[in-house]
């Protein structure tokens, strides 16, 4: 049976089936025929298992970690002869892990989904490997909305992105980076991302700030709203804006909880100007004793909530806003007779360790901080 680039990018299946074995099948799709999940853990997987993902909406498939070096030479060049075939599915949403896959055989994916109506990409847990092919004489890609990326390596170096962007084409509004390297980006090679909205580059605790400052490209980002920046080793308040400045980034919305900041900024430094558009500042679980120096002068809102603050801040502390969010501080407690304890045998607050298993905190980086803030 010849491997179709469909199925290549959906099952990621060898040119010839495999026999079906009496054993649990690796992929199973719901009643609804909406979500298919795929686990190709065994030593010798099933890939003939993933056929049935053919009708889904939602796939996940996670190939065990198995390298698919040799699959390679079954990635068709020309796709073009599938097109109605991949047009016709049914898939908005993919995710594809636990994989080490050449970065021509990626990229020769991107190319078929390109007649797709993909809408979300998730690339978790793999390693690319090999070099880059030529890069297409327009983006012949997905129209990707959204593209997540979780602990991927990429044996180029920093090139990643601008190759990646070469292939998708240009209406991306959300960008998830987490967990992968390299982190540092060739500003000079990759092209304005001119309808993005929203990026995400929580859970790189080594990026700090001059790492942040070499992510964010200066005038590349034009539409930036939402910047999520937990969990990445940054220091002080001060210090992001200073970046945000240089980087003509101009945010609405600014996440910079789970990181160990400091209060105060560099002595002698030069106060940072902050930009006009940011309205929504989120300093939780920084482990934070008092309000940070060098705050905007003016937000909507200001999470303070899940920190060390023992007394409630002084108007003059704080930016003239019109929601203030300190819950799970000490000061709040001080009169609660009977203090929450939490099943690590510290007094954080229960609401607080609640909010962690909530967002899905990846690192422990923020529960350690909280830990040593309250015990």
């Amino acid at each position: 049976m010849e491997l179709s680039p469909s199925l290549l990018l959906l099952l990621l299946l060898p040119p010839q089936l495999a026999a079906l074995e009496a054993t649990p099948e690796p992929c199973e799709l719901d009643d609804e025929d909406y979500r298919c999940a795929c686990n190709f853990t065994d030593p010798q997987p099933d890939w003939s298992s993933g056929i049935q993902c053919m009708v889904a909406v939602e796939v996940e498939i996670r190939a065990g970690g198995h390298s698919l070096d040799k699959y390679l030479k079954h990635a068709d060049p020309d796709s073009q002869q599938y097109a109605d075939m991949i047009k016709a599915l049914r898939l908005r949403r993919l995710t594809v892990g636990a994989a080490r896959v050449p970065a021509r055989l990626l990229f020769a994916v991107l190319r078929a989904l390109g007649y797709s109506r993909l809408k979300e990409l998730t690339l978790e847990d793999l390693e690319v490997t090999g070099t880059y092919p030529p890069p297409p004489l327009e983006a012949t890609g997905p129209a990707l909305s959204t593209l997540r990326l979780r602990n991927v390596s990429w044996a180029t170096g920093g090139a990643w992105l601008a190759e990646l962007q070469k292939w998708l084409k240009p209406n991306l509004k959300v960008l998830s980076i987490a967990q992968t390297h390299p982190l540092a980006l060739s500003c000079e090679q990759f092209r304005t991302f001119p309808t993005l909205t929203t990026l995400d580059l929580s859970d790189n605790p080594g990026l700090g700030e001059r790492g942040l400052a070499a992510a964010l490209c200066p005038h590349k980002f034009p539409a930036l709203q939402d910047l999520g920046l937990r969990n990445t080793g940054m220091e002080t308040p001060n210090g992001v804006c200073a970046v945000l400045a240089a980087a003509a980034v101009q945010p609405h919305r600014l996440d910079l909880s789970q990181n160990a900041l400091r209060a105060t900024a560099n002595p002698g430094g030069p106060r940072c100007v902050w930009p006009s558009t940011l309205s929504s500042l989120n300093l939780s679980f920084a482990g934070l004793e008092q309000v940070p120096n060098g705050l905007p002068a003016k937000l909507s809102v200001l999470d303070l909530s899940c920190n060390r603050l023992i007394r409630a801040p002084r108007p003059d502390e704080l930016p003239q806003m019109e929601n203030l969010i300190l819950d799970g501080n000490p000061f709040r407690d001080l009169g609660d007779p009977k203090p929450q304890q939490d099943t690590m045998n510290s007094s954080v607050p229960l609401a607080c360790v609640h909010l962690l298993l909530a967002i899905g905190i990846s690192g422990t980086l923020a529960l350690l901080q909280g830990v040593r803030g309250f015990v």
